[in-house]
């Protein structure tokens, strides 16, 4: 009720932290005249709305999913004129926030966490209220279809048809943003009851894993657009800011080379070396959640697909935030970063991360190089231990 009431301002006024929903409304009307939104941008295409959005994307596809383009043609179609569409798409993010709202205590409980602790976690981020609501960004769409996903999973875990069904809401979320299929393989694992086997993830996440597949799939072929969704994700990095860890340690490395002289483009590369090291650590997680949490795991791999994405905007961190908020363990060391990242933009839309470039590129730097020799040290010792075990018992 609280958090109700905050968000209730917001519902009725206009679009506030970010102008994407205007992007959302042109390539709905873009749809709606039978072009493809994946082949070109807006500009191209011919949006009647084109002056509400952001320049920088006027050339940049789609890089969103089908499930979320048919919205967004539903939303043009039914709203009519600009206003009407971002009503239109405002209600859509609304009810993301409120699928979320729904599913997430029962969800915690199933985690054996408080659902009190769950609903404040989540709903009481200012993410939710400036970006999913205010914004009414596609996440809050896709990350409401995941949790309930995870809930369906959760509740009847060897149940072939709850596991589909699961799969399937997985398969939607996964339609509006890609972004929510990194929580596929531990939904797998959740699918498994009992200790982990090999011959039980085969037959009750091979469900899981199918019904995303499938609505993948149905989606795919329901928008009439092919898998040109897919290139569109390609164009999602057309944004360099220091806020994204690869690309400020690009731009870092960018700048020591102008000190000697030398110009070179280091962002697309370090971007390659990032995903690289993504697939690395999603593997490790996923192999780490066969014994532990996979629930724990999904949230983390989240975590880790914000850090090391090509680009970052504030709205992200509610990915990995609704996950996190059903697990049980400390919370203190993303409540600040999470709710900071609400502020990296002021209400008309203004990316404060254009205007502090340089200081925000060597600061992000020296946070990557503290973590990293963090981690070298946590691993230097595990393998230490490992060989003194060892060593303690020859036999």
């Amino acid at each position: 009720m609280t958090v109700g009431l905050w968000l209730l301002p917001l519902v009725v006024a206009p679009p506030m932290g970010s102008r994407d929903v205007y992007s959302y409304a042109c390539q709905g009307a873009v749809y709606t005249t039978g072009e493809n939104p994946y082949s070109a941008g807006v500009a191209e295409l011919g949006c009647p709305w084109l002056q509400s959005v952001s320049p920088m994307w006027w050339d940049s596809p789609a890089p969103y999913g089908p499930v979320f383009v048919l919205l967004a043609g539903a939303a043009a179609a039914l709203g009519g004129t600009l206003v009407g569409t971002i009503v239109v798409l405002r209600v859509v993010a609304v009810l993301g926030v409120v699928l979320a709202a729904g599913c997430l205590p029962a969800l915690a409980r199933r985690c054996g966490a408080s659902g009190e602790r769950a609903l404040w976690l989540m709903l009481g981020c200012p993410i939710v209220a400036v970006h999913l609501v205010s914004g009414a960004h596609n996440d809050a769409l896709m990350v409401g279809l995941m949790v309930a996903g995870l809930l369906v999973i959760v509740a009847r875990p060897g149940r072939s048809w709850s596991l589909l069904v699961g799969g399937a809401l997985l398969g939607l979320a996964i339609g509006v943003k890609v972004t929510a299929g990194v929580v596929v393989p531990f939904a797998a694992l959740i699918a498994a009851p009992g200790p982990y086997r090999l011959r039980a993830l085969l037959r009750h996440g091979g469900w899981v894993v199918g019904g995303a597949v499938l609505s993948v799939l149905a989606t795919t072929t329901a928008s009439g657009l092919g898998w040109g969704w897919v290139n569109g994700l390609t164009r999602s990095g057309d944004s360099i800011q220091w806020t994204s860890a690869p690309t400020a340690v690009g731009l870092a490395i960018e700048y020591v080379g102008r000190l000697f002289g030398v110009r070179f483009d280091a962002v697309p590369l370090v971007r390659v070396v990032a995903l690289v090291v993504l697939a690395l650590v999603l593997v490790a997680l996923w192999w780490r959640a066969r014994t532990g949490s996979p629930m724990m795991g999904a949230g983390i791999a989240l975590a880790a697909t914000v850090v090391l994405a090509p680009v970052f905007h504030p709205w992200y961190a509610v990915w990995p935030l609704a996950v996190l908020a059903v697990t049980v363990g400390s919370s203190q060391w993303f409540l600040l970063p999470f709710a900071l990242a609400t502020f990296l933009t002021l209400p008309d839309g203004t990316n404060l991360a254009r205007f502090t470039k340089f200081p925000g590129v060597w600061v992000m730097t020296f946070l990557v190089v503290l973590v990293v020799a963090r981690g070298c040290v946590g691993i230097s010792a595990v393998i230490r231990q490992n060989i003194g075990t060892a060593r303690s018992h020859p036999g």
